[in-house]
């Protein structure tokens, strides 16, 4: 049997386009070319698609090519512009190395989805709910889980700032990492905290702060079969926990450090895990993402948000957690690829 041919696509045009090229370039490092042929498809900011050699530097120029994924499930792969003509290049399925809008949002996967390709990850249904925070809290709820006290508003909104209870977090319902996000705590700095979150959503969810730590589960699988990676910590000495805002993300953080295995009793834990798994089943999630939940000081768990295809650069937290678990990045992406081969055949 020869090489799976794979098409790696990256890029993107959210604010978290550079994470996902950093995302891309790990997974050429870890991809196994006696297993699989990698096809790189590079989105750039502006939207323009390049069949290139790779998420190296420079990818967008050089000796890139403009090209397409084929809505046309006959195709099951791309269209290759050059000179008024085509090609096509056929795949045997996807990873959509891309990270929130356009990307972890269902807009990728209904593309995916009329090209007939198998792809790796969540579908269009849990993306798009676990994208929006404040469903995904709604569902959760639904199924038992615990979520923080929430309201949505719209941009330009008129907000009563006495209406709440202070600290609040103030965040885009529907975006990546934490751009737009704000710890508010006086009435009178909601009302900027809210016109920072509209610069990435219309939508604005205003979200009772947590008390208690940061905790996060790496999950893989299908359905009912899961695997839980080792769960990690978040610390902080002071402000919150600001993901992929640093301006060397590589050497760390200036107010926080990721510890894994976190910190924290067993029963604590496994109940992490559990946790993350109920709301990875109850969200619809497939193939791979990162719950991330906090750890309150009375033992209990409540849901902070769902990253369905997470960061996984050399310093981002799921491989990490999947590492000290046992399962090294080539490993997680064989498993990945399996994964979306056998739900393909269902």
């Amino acid at each position: 049997m020869g090489r799976l041919r794979i098409g790696i696509i990256f890029g993107g045009r959210s604010e978290e386009h550079p994470i996902s090229v950093k995302s891309a370039q790990e997974v050429a490092r870890n991809l196994d070319e006696a297993k699989y042929e990698p096809v790189y498809i590079g989105i750039t900011q502006d939207g323009t698609w390049r069949l290139c050699d790779g998420p190296g530097p420079g990818w967008e120029n050089g000796t890139s090519r403009p090209v397409v994924l084929s809505p046309d499930s006959s195709v099951n792969g791309l269209l290759v512009l050059d000179e008024g003509k085509y090609e096509t290049i056929g795949l045997d399925l996807v990873l959509p190395v891309l990270h929130g809008k356009l990307g972890e949002d269902g807009a990728m996967q209904g593309l995916l989805e009329l090209s007939g390709i198998p792809y790796a990850g969540c579908d269009i249904q849990s993306s798009a709910l676990c994208m929006d925070k404040s469903l995904a809290y709604l569902v959760a709820r639904s199924a038992g889980i615990a979520t923080p006290d929430f309201w949505t508003v719209t941009a330009g909104e008129d907000v009563d700032p006495g209406r709440f209870s202070y600290p609040v977090f103030v965040k885009p319902a529907r975006s990546g990492s934490s751009f737009g996000v704000s710890k508010v705590r006086r009435p009178e700095d909601l009302p900027a905290a809210v016109a920072a979150a509209a610069r990435y959503d219309s939508k604005v969810l205003i979200e009772q702060a947590v008390a208690g730590s940061e905790v996060g589960c790496a999950i893989l699988g299908n359905g009912t079969d899961l695997i839980a990676g080792e769960v990690d910590q978040i610390s902080l000495s002071h402000g919150f926990f600001r993901i992929h805002q640093e301006d060397q993300p590589e050497q760390g953080s200036d107010n926080s450090t990721v510890a894994v295995p976190a910190d924290i009793p067993p029963a604590s834990r496994l109940l992490v895990q559990e946790t993350a798994k109920a709301v990875y089943l109850a969200l619809g999630c497939r193939g791979l993402s990162r719950v991330d939940l906090f750890l309150t000081e009375d033992g209990s768990v409540v849901l902070n948000e769902v990253n369905t295809f997470p960061g996984m650069t050399s310093y981002s937290r799921y491989p990490r957690m999947m590492a000290v678990a046992g399962l090294s990045f080539a490993e997680v992406l064989d498993r990945v690829v399996s994964l979306t081969l056998a739900g393909s055949r269902r």
